[in-house]
């Protein structure tokens, strides 16, 4: 039996930038620069904006996917600023959960974030849970650990099938080279996929392990994506800052796509 190819998947995390008037032509540009066979796009802005953006990509490139930047765990209820799962019905389609500066600047723990999961998974959003460690763990040698109670923490009591039903993506953040000038290596990315994918299977993800898409999420760049997707477990970026520039993403997608010819050649 041949094995499903994982898909190749490239997200923009604009984080807390643009407008509402200026967020849809920034969409549209970079939709229209993107435009490569095989690669999963996927465009995530600030709240504010994802109306412009979506009706921007429903008019440009339909393609493109939307997304969230973040959920809240519950349905509704007291949580001034927040944003629920049903009130992103038909402005999203995509959302990241975890995001490493969700855990430092919100105190996220993993049990809520395991929480934001099931909001996600029950609206149909299809979501990107992020793990990473800091600086001291990869350090001390611990980054593996802090993946795998991570991953534990965060999935707990969840239906393997179900997530996977919903097309679970996971990127790994290596916090410590995200703007601090210090660089991950692809074989460090590629090693910490490897470990993700592992913990998947001990928790009982059983082969379904083995087809979840794990994205790199570190300080990415036109420049040094090659190196990432050159590594057969990356299947992906997600990017931050360099998300905002078109001809940054155009390299970036367009890297990403000869990861895509390559694999479907390999399949072929």
């Amino acid at each position: 039996m041949i094995r499903p190819m994982r898909p190749v998947v490239v997200a923009a995390n604009w984080k807390m930038n643009t407008t509402p008037a200026d967020a849809g032509e920034l969409a549209r540009t970079i939709a229209s620069r993107t435009r490569v066979q095989g690669v999963t796009r996927v465009i995530c802005p600030p709240f504010v904006c994802l109306a412009a953006v979506r009706d921007a990509l429903a008019e440009s490139d339909p393609s493109v996917g939307v997304g969230a930047q973040d959920v809240h765990h519950m349905l509704a209820g007291a949580y001034t600023g927040d944003i629920s799962a049903p009130m992103l019905e038909g402005l999203a389609d995509w959302v990241i959960v975890g995001h490493s500066e969700r855990r430092r600047d919100h105190d996220e723990t993993d049990e809520r974030i395991g929480q934001k999961l099931v909001r996600a998974v029950e609206a149909g959003l299809r979501p990107i849970l992020c793990v990473g460690e800091q600086l001291a763990d990869r350090d001390a040698g611990r980054a593996v650990d802090i993946a795998d109670a991570q991953l534990g923490g965060c999935l707990a009591g969840h239906d393997p099938g179900r997530l996977a039903e919903a097309g679970l993506v996971i990127a790994y953040e290596p916090v410590w080279a995200i703007g601090t000038g210090r660089n991950a290596l692809g074989a460090d990315a590629a090693a910490m996929a490897e470990a993700i994918r592992a913990t998947l299977a001990g928790l009982g993800w059983g082969a379904a392990a083995g087809e979840v898409p794990v994205l790199y999420g570190g300080s990415v760049t036109a420049a040094n994506i090659g190196e990432f997707l050159a590594e057969p477990s990356i299947d992906g970026a997600l990017v931050g800052g360099a998300s905002l520039k078109p001809d940054e993403m155009a390299g970036i997608v367009g890297r990403a796509g000869l990861t895509a010819a390559a694999r479907l050649s390999a399949v072929s």
